[in-house]
């Protein structure tokens, strides 16, 4: 009877809270519209000051253990600032480097006295997991780890590498002796031509192309064996809770430029909000965002406790994935020709939703998962 409780209720403790009342404000100012539109156009797609004032506010280095500088607060404290952070469209390294920091947290001593420390003070990360063939099984990578030595020799190409351009660190996944196994690169290290920009349909991202043939690190920066599995799954968890907590935030965000047009676009003498084909989505739409809600802080809740939070995970995003690009698609249709421009707010969360929808595999990857574990 206790197991069962502990799996049902969701909880909301008050660090988070305040988290949630800081972030909401902290993102609300620093990534007007405007704003957003402006970094778009930008190198590195974010604000060096908005992301010094983030690192200032400890927001890196919340889920890092105090023994390594960290706040000691865990995963789920990670949620409400991801939230309003998907409202307003921001897009800093911050995510990047939550996944980085949840994948050195598997890894050996040294690794961890090594990095996360830095990740604390301001250094930023990012992971490389995914390749050409669009595989969402992070353990079957085809990047080649080759022992020589004191050194490991990585070879072949990682896609979709979120933020590279600006990370200071990458934990790369590839396979040695047919096995799962990650390594950290300082991207310092890199030859000039081993990042290479993608173009991808949310222009608030930035993402890379990376390519290794024949470069070498030491073999104790590697991680393999069952703590590759395990690093693994926690960037895997991670990924799909801090995405579909921005989700959630995306679909807020995008309901609030609905329910403004609705409320400002006159036909046939009457707002066109209060005609029912428009209601009725636009309520749709609001019960999507709170079974969002209610599934991402359902599974944080779970990883808060220490309970196994896999199914609740792909369940959030699912829910999530399909949530958001339909609030998204509705949008520029309650918009009619407008929805279609560059200057409608309303295309910038769709482009969201669509790069959200297939982070980590879409709700039919997930739901597929769900099927074959609970169901088996």
């Amino acid at each position: 009877m206790a197991e069962t409780r502990l799996q049902t209720t969701m909880t909301f403790s008050d660090e988070q809270a305040m988290l949630l009342d800081t972030a909401v404000e902290f993102f609300r100012d620093k990534s007007p519209t405007a704003k957003v539109r402006e970094l778009m156009l930008s190198s590195d797609g974010f604000d060096e000051s908005v992301w010094r004032e983030m690192i200032d506010l400890g927001w890196t280095g919340l889920a890092i253990p105090e023994a390594y500088g960290g706040s000691g607060l865990g995963l789920a404290a990670a949620v409400p600032i991801a939230e309003p952070m998907g409202r307003h469209l921001s897009a800093t390294p911050w995510l990047a480097t939550q996944l980085f920091t949840q994948g050195i947290l598997a890894g050996s001593e040294d690794l961890k006295a090594t990095y996360l420390p830095a990740v604390a003070e301001g250094a930023t990360g990012s992971v490389a997991l995914s390749e050409l063939d669009g595989d969402w099984d992070l353990g079957r990578a085809n990047l080649a780890f080759t022992v020589s030595g004191a050194a490991v020799t990585l070879s072949g190409t990682k896609t979709f590498v979120l933020n590279a351009a600006s990370a200071d660190y990458l934990l790369v996944s590839g396979r040695l002796d047919g096995a799962p196994a990650l390594a950290v690169i300082a991207t310092d290290r890199l030859p000039s031509d081993a990042l290479r920009t993608e173009t991808v349909i949310d222009e608030t991202r930035r993402s890379s192309e990376l390519i290794l043939e024949g470069f070498e690190v030491p073999a104790q920066q590697t991680i393999t064996g069952a703590a590759a599995h395990e690093t693994l799954q926690r960037i895997r968890d991670a990924a799909l809770l801090l995405i579909s907590a921005e989700s959630a935030g995306g679909i807020a965000g995008v309901l609030e430029v609905i329910i403004d047009y609705l409320n400002t676009r006159t036909a046939f003498g009457r707002k066109i909000g209060s005609y029912q084909g428009l209601k009725h989505p636009t309520v749709d739409i609001l019960i999507g965002l709170e079974r969002t809600r209610s599934h991402v802080y359902h599974a944080a809740s779970l990883l808060d406790a220490g309970v196994a939070a896999e199914t609740a995970l792909r369940m959030a995003k699912a829910q999530a994935s399909d949530a958001f690009a339909f609030a998204g698609d509705r949008a520029i249709q309650f918009h009619g020709g407008f929805g279609f421009t560059w200057e409608c707010d309303a295309q910038l969360y769709l482009r969201r939703a669509l790069w959200s929808q297939y982070a980590f595999g879409d709700a039919l990857h997930h739901r597929r998962q769900l099927a074959e574990s609970l169901l088996r």
